[in-house]
């Protein structure tokens, strides 16, 4: 008896009825994920590569912030941000019943978020954050909106995130304008801090369903307490790392939430996953969550650098979320079956390759920062081109299964 997946999962429709199925409109604007998945991994191929041109001194552009803050912003704001709505416009159509964005709605949201994308290197800062603040509290109207419709209130916060991770990017427009006394960078971390809880949320129901999905039989129940301390320590300790200056008792919180993230995962049991490479992408994803918190939690204290910490969170968890489920999500949603192919193993591997690279070899040998960090930008643009040579002619195609979707 298979268990039955908890309302997150996106599910792959097979009993949609007969009349649901019709195939209509172009196939890339069906259904959120396929422009938003297509336009973050060609983002994440060429913005990488870009900031390191800029980093290394190859490349100048007029931009209307300093090249960290555009390449901090815009993997937040731009890569992570489209892949959390495309993900999100999807779901919610498997968790309501309603329709999401599709056709030339759906075609607009991905030009707005395109449009802010390309203001941000050509245009002044004001034209980049009209555009760019425009985005999230549209979509976070249009899932708001549904959710309450189907009287789905579960999935609400994931909605209440999208406003917050909205009033994070109006605060960095703000800042870097000069219209309010607030360090960007400061807030550029707490909007990292809440594409983290999204992770944590989002993961905590699809990693266990899916891994009881693939492995008939087994039964994961981790306390229920577990997952709500794992929360609500997590929300508290990222709240004062980017609230508080460094002190001792977020450094306690940070340690205490990285603990309770080891555990949930163990509870999860990894090692039954070792041969399923669309499974074991998503546990070793998940797993530098708390080996980020620990790192920021040393910062903390002086130990290590900040940034060790952001890019394990950053690269290693975010990163390798991503490429996980935009594979899985993507496959499912495509009517293909749910097996990683050579070539997404390929891209999983340099994704994890990358976050390595980044956060710890500088920490072992500092005095090559440049060469690794050119060595992690290299991998993770390869395995974004990897995702986009296997899934681009399935998201610009119909369903092979001719279902609507």
């Amino acid at each position: 008896m298979k268990t039955p997946l908890p309302p997150l999962v996106i599910a792959r429709q097979d009993a949609a009825p007969a009349h649901a199925t019709a195939s209509r409109g172009w196939p890339v604007l069906r259904l959120g994920f396929r422009p938003f998945y297509l336009g973050a991994a060609l983002f994440a191929m060429l913005a990488v590569p870009l900031w390191m041109a800029m980093l290394l001194g190859a490349l100048t552009l007029d931009l209307s912030v300093s090249p960290v803050l555009w390449h901090a912003h815009e993997m937040l704001f731009g890569f992570a941000a489209a892949v959390i709505v495309g993900f999100l416009l999807t779901a919610g159509k498997a968790w309501t019943g309603l329709a999401t964005p599709r056709g030339g709605v759906l075609a607009a949201l991905a030009a707005l978020w395109a449009a802010a994308r390309l203001a941000a290197v050509v245009a002044p800062h004001a034209v980049y954050a009209a555009l760019d603040l425009l985005f999230l509290p549209l979509v976070a109207a249009i899932l708001i909106r549904v959710l309450l419709r189907s009287g789905n209130r579960r999935n609400l916060p994931l909605g209440a995130i999208l406003v917050l991770l909205s009033l994070a990017n109006l605060c960095f427009h703000l800042a870097v304008l000069g219209l309010i006394d607030i360090a960007a960078v400061r807030v550029l971390h707490g909007g990292l801090a809440l594409i983290v809880m999204v992770e944590c949320v989002i993961a905590g129901r699809v990693i266990p369903a899916f891994t009881m999905s693939a492995l008939p039989g087994l039964r994961l129940a981790p306390p229920r307490w577990l997952d709500l301390a794992t929360l609500a320590t997590t929300a508290v300790a990222l709240a004062a790392w980017v609230l508080l200056p460094p002190n001792a008792l977020s450094a306690v919180a940070l340690v205490a939430a990285g603990v309770l993230h080891a555990v949930r995962l163990w509870h999860w049991q990894p090692l039954r996953v070792r041969a399923r490479p669309i499974l074991w992408v998503l546990h070793l994803a998940y797993a530098w969550i708390p080996v980020g918190l620990l790192l920021l939690a040393w910062a903390q204290l002086g130990g290590v650098s900040v940034s060790a910490g952001v890019h394990a969170l950053a690269v290693g968890a975010t990163g390798g979320l991503v490429i996980g489920m935009i594979t899985r999500t993507a496959r499912g949603h495509t009517g293909r079956p749910i097996q990683a192919s050579r070539l997404e193993v390929t891209a999983y591997l340099l994704v994890s390759g990358a976050a390595v690279v980044r956060v710890l070899l500088p920490l072992l040998a500092p005095q090559q920062l440049v060469v690794w960090l050119t060595v992690a930008a290299a991998a993770w643009a390869a395995a974004f081109g990897i995702y986009l040579f296997v899934f681009a002619p399935w998201l610009v195609s119909p369903r092979v299964d001719g279902k609507d979707g």
